[in-house]
């Protein structure tokens, strides 16, 4: 008859009509009934409360009120929300599990170390969602749980210990959280039967400076041979008190990784001014021997140079100069290219920096036809003052010269504007282009821009 009753009130609010205030929120929390009965029917009613602005007693807060009261006993029946993805009218980007998420999130410390524990044993994705969250908000109570979870018989349990242990290392900064994650993870090493736990059991007494000299010979072996519980972030600290044997445990881990793009970022990303140079040859090493990694490395590089502040231009500029020095061509060729787009205006200095620095020792003419590509996207002056300069380095050859010719006409089929552009700079200045463009080539130009290719303006 309750659950009838229900039904009614949400149908009520949905055709806008008033519910009788004696069935308000009052009256379903004063019943004598189980907690999870009670739960489970507030679960059904927060459909009928209306938006946050409007006055008046509201379901979710009567669900608030029995979780303050009785956090221990309500935890378990609110984490059963989860599985609720009904959308809230009132709320339309909410749902029942977000409400529920939102409820625990805001009342986590009427008994955190309780919460944990039904999340842990929740395994719904909104569980780990919120003890992800929760690893950097409250990183004591995640090292707390760590330590309670390693001890336990259940399998299910320790391997929560070392998961979210690991997502709580980086946020441990007091010595005592630091202490149970230490715990944490020498009660795992010991147990034979979670032989799949000691990669990440390692890479907490890794983090750790008071335990990682003891232990990370072992870890950087599970690191090497591609343990996927052993993360690349996890080395990050040890690279810079034993650089050497962290960088040989990386160049091997990219040997055979099957994760190839985080362990190559997790590892730029580490770079300091001393270690930009070596993080530069272990990367440059690896695409040599793994050429189908030189797209990672680009991604990365467009990515940090779009990004990256002005504190991390100095290891930026270390690190791809390093790149670029003796790297293999595809590399070289994948780099210009980024080098040579136009980027945000806060990476246009640095990538023409180091636009600059490799011209200024470039002689292939794949490398330069890269620059040339890629400077097609820019306009104004600076696309002019690219496609002249790569000209330059291009002419230099008969096969540099004709690549220049061919990329030029193919540029101007296809990029819009660009056959004007060209033009302009031909009829301006014939000399400065004389040595460059071949007469076919000009003559190519200015018939495709007397067509009236489609015009956005590249430069003039």
């Amino acid at each position: 008859m309750l659950r009838l009753l229900t039904d009614r009130i949400v149908a009520w609010r949905e055709q806008r009509r008033t519910v009788p205030p004696e069935l308000g929120p009052a009256f379903w929390t004063a019943l004598a009934l189980p907690l999870e009965a009670r739960c489970a029917l507030l679960r059904r009613l927060v459909h009928a409360d209306g938006p946050p602005c409007e006055r008046g007693p509201r379901f979710l807060d009567a669900a608030a009120r029995l979780l303050t009261a009785d956090p221990g006993s309500v935890l378990p029946y609110l984490v059963r929300w989860f599985e609720d993805d009904r959308p809230l009218p009132a709320t339309p980007h909410a749902t029942v599990a977000t409400a529920a998420q939102a409820l625990l999130h805001t009342h986590r410390h009427a008994a955190i170390d309780a919460l944990t524990d039904v999340l842990a044993d929740s395994a719904h994705r909104r569980a780990d969602q919120l003890l992800t969250v929760l690893a950097e908000e409250e990183p004591a109570a995640l090292c707390r749980a760590a330590d309670r979870w390693s001890k336990d018989e259940r399998p299910a349990r320790r391997a929560a210990a070392i998961a979210y242990g690991l997502l709580a290392a980086p946020h441990a900064r007091d010595r005592t959280d630091r202490t149970l994650l230490r715990y944490t993870a020498l009660t795992v090493l010991v147990r034979s039967a979670d032989r799949e736990l000691h990669g990440g059991a390692l890479a907490l007494l890794v983090r750790d400076p008071d335990s990682r000299d003891r232990h990370l010979a072992r870890a950087l072996a599970h690191f090497a041979d591609g343990d996927p519980h052993l993360p690349p972030g996890a080395l990050t600290d040890a690279l810079v008190t034993h650089p050497e044997p962290v960088l040989d445990a990386f160049r091997a881990r990219l040997a055979r990784t099957a994760d190839p793009a985080g362990t190559l970022h997790a590892l730029a990303d580490a770079a300091t001014p001393a270690l930009a140079r070596r993080i530069a040859a272990v990367v440059r090493d690896t695409v040599e021997r793994r050429p189908e990694l030189t797209g990672h490395v680009a991604a990365y590089a467009d990515r940090r140079l779009d990004r990256g502040g002005p504190a991390d231009r100095a290891v930026l500029r270390a690190l791809l100069t390093g790149l670029l020095d003796d790297g293999p061509q595809p590399l070289r060729v994948v780099l210009a290219g980024i080098l040579a787009a136009p980027g945000t205006s806060g990476s246009r200095p640095l990538r023409r920096e180091l636009l600059d620095c490799l011209l200024a020792r470039e002689s292939d003419p794949a490398v330069l036809d890269a620059v040339l590509r890629s400077a097609a996207r820019n306009s104004g002056p600076e696309l002019r003052v690219l496609v002249h300069r790569t000209g330059l380095h291009l002419a230099r050859t008969p096969v540099g010269a004709a690549r220049f010719d061919r990329c030029l006409t193919e540029l101007s089929r296809h990029v819009p504007g660009f056959a004007a552009a060209v033009a302009s700079w031909l009829a301006d200045a014939p000399r400065e282009w004389a040595t460059l463009v071949g007469t076919d080539t000009r003559r190519m130009i200015e018939n495709l821009a007397g067509l009236g290719v489609p015009v956005r303006a590249c430069g003039s």
